[in-house]
C-alpha cells in the first residue's frame, strides 16, 4: 500500500494535519487526520473529512484566457506584463494593486509582495484576510509592539476558565472545540460564551452573555474596573512590564456601568480564576471598533498578568488556513515582509536584503479603500488571486461596478466560474488543494507543509510561478529566479533573521537550513510568547490602551429597525467554490436562511419557512425565514456564503456598507440596520435533475447537489462519461443530482419554467396536473431512466427530496414507479433521510428522529453508539441534544 502523504487542511486557521492515501482499490483518495500533527492530533471536522469529495475537475479553470480567448501561458504572461507595465508607465506604481487571499500558500504571498513592494514600487498589496483578522493585527501591534499571538492551543486544555467572545468555535473551528470539550470533561473547565446569538457553543457553556452587538468594549472595560476594585491587578507584573495603566483604567471606569447578574457572575469568575484564556474571532474583529475591542480584551490580561503563562492569555483564532502566513510575508498593505512595518529602518533593511530597485516607502490601500480607488479610477490594473471579492466584500454593488470599469483585471483561480471571474480580462489557471506545494501558518504560529498528491491538471500552475513569470516579463528576472517553493521559503526564512538579533518577534532563520521536503510542523516564537515579560516595544514594556465604547456607525431606525449580523455556516466555506460541490456538506444548511426571533417575524408578517426580502439602505437579498429562539429580539443573522452561482439574489454583501475600523481598516460585517418584507411570489417549484438548466421564469432560486452527486459546474452542460478521472476520489457512477428550489409570479413564469425544462431534458415527459389546486408534477425519462422531476404549486410542497434525488438515473418502468416519482415519495414507504444533521457520517434528521423514538434513546452517547452521529467532529452534538426528549424529573 502506498505511503500516505502528510499535508495540511485548506479550511480554517486551526491548520489541521492530514494524511492522504489512495484507496485500497485505487479508486479515489482517503483523507484522515494526522495523529502526529500538534494542531489536531488526528481529529477532523466535517469539511476536512469530506475533502476527497471536492477533488474533481468539473468546474476547474484549466487553461489561460485573454479577453475571452484560450491562449498559451506565454501569451497570457506577455499580456499581463504588457498591460500592468503600460498602466504603471502612464499613471505611476500606485495605479496597480494585488488583492490576495488567505487561501494562498506563504510562498505565493511572498512572491506577490516582493514584486509589488520591491520592484513595482507600490504597497497596494492587500488580502481578504483584511476582512478576517486585521483588527487583531492592529491591536497586537498597539499592545505588544508586534503582531504576536501570545498563546497556543494547549492553553485551551490547561485553562480553568475559557471565555469565547464573538467566536462560534463549535462551527468555525470544530477541532479546537473538540479539544476544549475534552478538557472540560477531563477537569471541569468553565466556559463562558459572549455572543449576541445563542450558538452551538452554548451547549457546552456554563454561562452565556447575550451582549448587544458592539457591546464588547463596555463589557471588558467594566471587567477591568471590577478587577481593580476587588484588588485583582498584578501589581508586580504591571510595574515591571506594562505601561499606560492610569489612562486605561480611567477610561474603563468612565465607561463602566452596573452589570447585569450574568455579567457580574462572569466578572467574579474571571477575578477568582488564575488561568484564563479569552478566545476571540470575527465577532470582535469584524467591527468598526474592532481594534478597540481587541485592546479591551488584551488590557484585562495585562492588568492581571495573565499572559505568557500556561492556560492564560488573549487568543485570536483566524478564519483562513494561511491568514497568519500572509501576515508573516507582508500580505497586508500596511506591512512589509517578516512582520516589519514602513518605518525608515525597515524599508531600508528590506530594500538591501532584496536588492530592490523600486522600494515602496509608505503603506498602501487597504481592501475596502482599494476597491473604492478602483471605482474612482485611481487604481487601473488589479490582480486578484484565490478570492471572490464580488461576493465577500461589503458594498458588493460598488465592488462589481469597480471591476466592470477597471481597464485591467487579472484573476488567478482554480475554478472557472465565480462572480469575480466574470469581470476578468486575463484568467490564469491556478493549482488547487491537493496539487499545491508550500507552507501555511495556523492560529498558534505553527508552520506546516501543504504537500501535493495530485498532478497539475491541464495547464494549471502554482500562483508563485505565474507572478514570477510576469516579473520576468517586466524585466525583473534576477529577483524572481526560483526553481521551486523550497527556494522561496528559504529566502523568506533568511529575511526573517536578517539584522534581527531578537529585536523582532518573527524569526524562522533556522528553518532556512532544514530539508523542505521533510519539514515537520514547527511553531515560531516558542510554545508561548512573552514568558519573560519582554515585549517588542522600544522600552520592552507592553502597552495598555485606553479605549471607550462608542455607538456603531449606523444605528437601527424606524425604517430599518433590525440589526443584521453575518457569519459562517457549519459545513460551508467562504463563497462555496469548494464546499458547494459536496452533497454531504450542503445537506445541513442547503440554502441561506434569515434567522430571527419569533416576535420580529410576526411583526413583519412572516411565518417560518416563508421567503422574505432583507433590505438595508444599500441593497437587498432574498432568502427563507427561519424563526429561532437563538436570536435576540431585534437581531437578524444571515450567512456569508451564497453567491450568484448558487442562488438568485442571496449575496449578503449587497446589504453591507463599507464602514471600517479607523485603525485596522477592517470592515463592519456584524451590525447593519435592516428591515424585512415578504417576498412576492404566487408559486413555488422544486426541480431535481442530473444537471441544472437556466431557471427561466423563476424570480428567485437556490440550488445545491444532492446525495452523492458528482460536483458540477452548475449551469454548465454535463461533461461526457469519464470526464472526471476515477483517481480524483469521485464515484464512477454518480447517484443523486442537483436540487433547485424556485419561486415566481404568474402563469407566464410557470410556462417559461416548463419550456426551459423541456429544452434541457427532452420530450419523454410524464405529468400529473391538479388544476383545481394549481399543482403540477412532471418527470422526464430517457431510455426509461429518470432524468429530472419538477413540481410546481402555490406553496412549497412537502416532498421526499433525498429519495427523489436517489431515483435519478434509475429505471422507472412500472406504473407504480412513475406514480411514486410524480407523488414525490416512495410508493412503498419513504426512506428519505431528511436534512443532514451529522455531516461526518451523513446522518439525516428523519433517521435520527426515528432512532430516538423507536429505540428510546436518551443521550448523545446512545445516539453515537447506534448511528455514529456526534462521534466524528462533534459539531452536531448541540443539535443532537435538542432532538432528545426533555428529561423527566420526579
Amino acid at each position: 500500500m502506498a505511503t500516505a502523504i502528510k499535508t495540511t487542511c485548506p479550511y480554517c486557521g486551526t491548520g489541521c494535519g492530514l494524511l492522504v492515501a489512495p484507496e485500497r482499490d485505487g479508486d479515489g483518495w482517503r483523507v484522515s487526520g494526522d495523529a502526529d500533527h500538534p494542531a489536531n492530533f488526528g481529529r477532523l471536522c466535517s469539511k476536512g473529512a469530506a475533502l476527497a469529495e471536492t477533488l474533481g475537475l468539473e468546474g476547474r479553470l484549466l487553461h489561460p484566457e485573454v479577453d475571452g480567448r484560450r491562449v498559451g501561458w506565454n501569451a497570457a504572461i506577455a499580456a499581463a506584463a504588457d498591460r500592468i507595465g503600460a498602466v504603471i508607465d502612464r499613471d505611476g506604481p500606485d495605479s496597480f494593486a494585488f488583492y490576495l487571499s488567505g487561501q494562498l500558500l506563504t510562498e505565493d504571498y511572498y512572491v506577490a509582495n516582493k514584486l509589488a513592494k520591491g520592484w513595482l514600487g507600490t504597497a497596494n498589496v492587500d488580502t481578504n484576510s483584511r476582512l478576517c483578522m486585521a483588527s487583531t493585527v492592529a491591536g497586537h501591534r498597539r499592545a505588544f509592539g508586534s503582531d504576536s499571538v501570545p498563546g497556543c492551543y494547549e492553553d485551551l486544555e490547561t485553562a480553568d476558565l475559557v471565555v469565547l467572545v464573538g467566536s462560534n468555535l463549535a462551527w468555525c473551528h470544530p477541532v479546537l472545540f473538540q479539544r476544549l470539550r475534552a478538557a472540560r470533561e477531563a477537569h471541569g473547565t468553565r466556559v463562558v460564551v459572549i455572543d449576541p446569538r445563542r450558538t452551538d457553543c452554548c451547549d457546552m457553556a456554563d454561562l452565556h452573555i447575550a451582549v448587544a452587538p458592539g457591546g464588547d468594549v463596555a463589557l471588558f472595560n467594566g471587567l477591568l474596573a471590577y478587577l481593580h476594585r476587588v484588588g485583582k491587578f498584578d501589581a508586580g507584573f504591571l510595574a515591571a512590564h506594562v505601561a499606560g495603566l492610569a489612562e486605561t483604567l480611567a477610561a474603563a471606569q468612565a465607561d463602566a456601568s452596573p452589570p447585569s447578574p450574568e455579567v457580574a457572575r462572569f466578572y467574579r469568575w474571571f477575578a477568582e480564576t488564575d488561568r484564563v484564556v479569552t478566545v476571540f474571532s470575527q465577532g470582535v474583529n469584524q467591527s468598526s471598533a474592532g481594534t478597540d475591542k481587541v485592546n479591551a480584551i488584551v488590557n484585562v490580561h495585562l492588568a492581571t498578568g495573565r499572559i505568557g503563562r500556561s492556560g492564560c492569555g488573549p487568543f485570536s483564532v483566524t478564519g483562513q488556513p494561511n491568514a497568519m502566513g500572509g501576515r508573516e510575508v507582508g500580505g497586508l498593505a500596511n506591512q512589509l515582509a517578516a512582520h516589519m512595518g514602513f518605518d525608515a529602518a525597515a524599508v531600508d533593511r528590506v530594500r538591501r536584503f532584496w536588492n530592490a530597485p523600486r522600494m515602496a516607502t509608505r503603506e498602501g490601500l487597504k481592501a475596502v479603500e482599494l476597491f473604492r480607488a478602483v471605482d474612482e479610477g485611481r487604481v487601473k490594473a488589479l490582480w486578484i488571486m484565490a478570492t471572490n471579492p464580488a461576493v465577500s466584500l461589503p458594498d458588493s454593488h460598488l465592488v462589481r461596478r469597480a471591476l466592470a470599469k477597471c481597464p485591467v483585471v487579472i484573476v488567478s483561480d482554480c475554478v472557472a466560474h465565480t462572480d469575480t471571474l466574470g469581470f476578468a480580462h486575463i484568467r490564469l489557471p491556478a493549482l488547487a488543494w491537493g496539487e499545491k506545494d508550500g507552507t501555511v501558518t495556523n492560529s498558534e504560529r505553527t508552520i506546516s507543509r501543504q504537500r501535493p498528491f495530485l498532478p497539475a491538471p491541464g495547464e494549471a500552475r502554482p500562483d508563485w510561478w505565474a507572478v514570477a513569470r510576469v516579473a520576468e516579463a517586466l524585466g525583473f528576472a534576477a529577483g524572481f529566479a526560483w526553481r521551486g517553493p523550497a527556494e522561496i521559503f528559504r529566502e523568506h526564512a533568511r529575511l526573517s533573521a536578517f539584522e534581527n538579533d531578537g529585536s523582532r518577534d518573527f524569526d524562522i532563520g533556522a528553518a532556512a537550513a532544514a530539508d523542505y521536503q521533510t519539514l515537520a510542523p514547527f511553531q515560531w516564537g516558542g510554545r508561548r510568547m512573552f514568558t519573560q515579560g519582554r515585549f517588542f516595544t522600544p522600552d520592552g514594556r507592553a502597552r495598555m490602551v485606553a479605549v471607550r465604547s462608542r455607538a456603531p456607525v449606523e444605528a437601527p431606525s424606524p425604517d430599518y429597525p433590525l440589526r443584521l449580523n453575518t457569519g459562517r455556516y457549519r459545513d460551508q466555506w467562504h463563497t462555496m467554490t469548494r464546499t458547494g460541490g459536496s452533497a454531504r456538506l450542503s445537506g445541513h444548511r442547503p440554502e441561506p436562511l434569515i434567522e430571527l426571533h419569533a416576535g420580529d417575524a410576526a411583526a413583519a408578517g412572516l411565518a417560518d419557512g416563508a421567503l422574505a426580502r432583507l433590505e438595508s439602505r444599500l441593497g437587498s437579498m432574498v432568502a427563507r425565514v427561519a424563526v429561532t429562539d437563538c436570536q435576540q429580539p431585534g437581531e437578524v443573522f444571515a450567512p456569508m456564503h451564497w453567491n450568484d452561482r448558487f442562488a438568485a439574489d442571496s449575496v449578503v454583501g449587497r446589504l453591507i456598507p463599507g464602514h471600517t475600523d479607523p485603525v485596522s481598516g477592517q470592515p463592519e460585517l456584524k451590525h447593519v440596520p435592516v428591515r424585512l418584507v415578504p417576498f412576492a411570489a404566487d408559486w413555488s417549484a422544486l426541480l431535481i435533475a442530473d444537471r441544472f438548466p437556466t431557471p427561466d421564469g423563476a424570480s428567485w432560486w437556490v440550488r445545491h447537489p444532492m446525495a452523492g452527486a458528482v460536483p458540477r459546474s452548475f449551469g454548465m452542460p454535463a461533461k461526457p462519461a469519464g470526464a472526471v478521472p476515477r483517481s480524483f476520489g469521485l464515484p464512477a457512477k454518480p447517484a443523486g443530482g442537483c436540487l433547485t428550489e424556485m419561486a415566481g409570479d404568474g402563469a407566464d413564469g410557470r410556462r417559461r419554467l416548463l419550456a426551459a425544462a423541456d429544452r434541457a431534458f427532452g420530450t419523454e415527459r410524464v405529468e400529473a396536473l391538479d388544476s383545481g389546486r394549481g399543482i403540477a408534477r412532471y418527470a422526464w425519462m430517457r431510455d426509461g431512466r429518470l432524468v429530472a422531476a419538477l413540481f410546481v404549486a402555490p406553496e412549497r410542497l412537502n416532498l421526499a427530496r433525498g429519495w427523489l434525488a436517489g431515483q435519478l438515473g434509475r429505471v422507472q418502468d412500472t406504473p407504480l414507479d412513475r406514480l411514486g416519482i410524480l407523488a414525490g415519495r416512495s410508493p412503498v414507504g419513504s426512506d428519505d433521510d431528511g436534512r443532514v444533521v451529522c455531516a461526518c457520517f451523513s446522518v439525516g434528521l428523519a433517521t435520527l428522529q426515528r432512532a430516538i423514538r423507536d429505540r428510546a434513546l436518551v443521550s448523545v452517547a446512545e445516539i453515537g453508539a447506534v448511528l455514529k452521529a456526534g462521534t466524528g467532529c462533534g459539531s452536531c452534538v448541540a443539535e443532537l441534544h435538542r432532538l432528545l426528549p426533555a428529561p423527566v424529573h420526579v
